[in-house]
């Protein structure tokens, strides 16, 4: 890549910065990021999750109230 190109991409990228509204950055930086356990775990964590919340809510729902704790 010569000095002259390099040139052309830069300001190339800068027009693009500075004609662009921030928040429409900022959602296309979130839109392409993938979460770091998955990229460095793959599907496993995300399994993993789906497996603890569904016992915690199953647990959850099993546990009935005891007789103090009731309100009138």
């Amino acid at each position: 890549m010569s000095f002259r190109d390099w040139i052309t991409y830069m300001m190339k990228q800068m027009l693009w910065f500075m004609e662009t509204p921030r928040t429409e950055r900022k959602a296309q930086r979130l839109e392409r990021k993938e979460p770091w356990l998955e990229k460095w775990f793959g599907i496993v964590p995300i399994g993993t999750k789906l497996f603890v919340e569904k016992q915690l809510e199953r647990r959850h729902r099993s546990q009935k109230p005891t007789e103090g704790s009731e309100t009138s």
